[in-house]
């Protein structure tokens, strides 16, 4: 897939039907069990799956910090693709600091296996290079990973 300058990508095949993998990113009980790289933790997550609703997500560090993350939905195709932005933190209210819309496409490559794709579409060049900085492929290949792990017990 091509990108642009302001897009991260990461696209895995796991072992796992689409609807399995549609349900660790939307149920907030399997989210908190692969969404952030070991040794982080996802502490909560809220999840209101309807365009216009908004999820809560938070990650703790290993020295005990949380991070809050907010967004809202824009798309939902059930089993096939989520789009969720930060740039709006509640019912269009918007946030304080935009950084990205995320594009998540689950492909059924009829095997048993879907193609995983996600995208961090960034606002600038700048938001871009700071979360690559921040490890984006190390963390989310990890993220992949466990993503794979928990679809695998559904």
């Amino acid at each position: 897939m091509n990108t642009t300058d302001r897009d991260l990508v990461i696209t895995r095949d796991i072992a796992a039907s689409p609807d399995k993998l549609f349900r660790c990113w939307t149920e907030p009980e399997l989210m908190k069990r692969w969404f952030t790289p070991r040794p982080w933790t996802t502490t909560h997550a809220e999840v209101d799956l309807r365009v216009g609703g908004s999820n809560l997500v938070v990650m703790r560090g290993p020295d005990g910090t949380e991070f809050p993350n907010r967004g809202v939905y824009l798309e939902i195709v059930p089993n096939r693709r989520l789009v969720v932005t930060d740039a709006y933190v509640s019912a269009w209210e918007p946030s304080e600091k935009p950084f990205m819309t995320l594009i998540v496409t689950f492909d059924d490559l009829r095997d048993g296996t879907t193609r995983y794709t996600a995208r961090a579409r960034h606002w600038n060049v700048e938001d871009r290079e700071a979360h690559e900085k921040m490890g984006f492929h190390e963390g989310w290949g990890t993220c992949a990973a466990q993503l794979a792990e928990m679809a695998a017990t559904l």
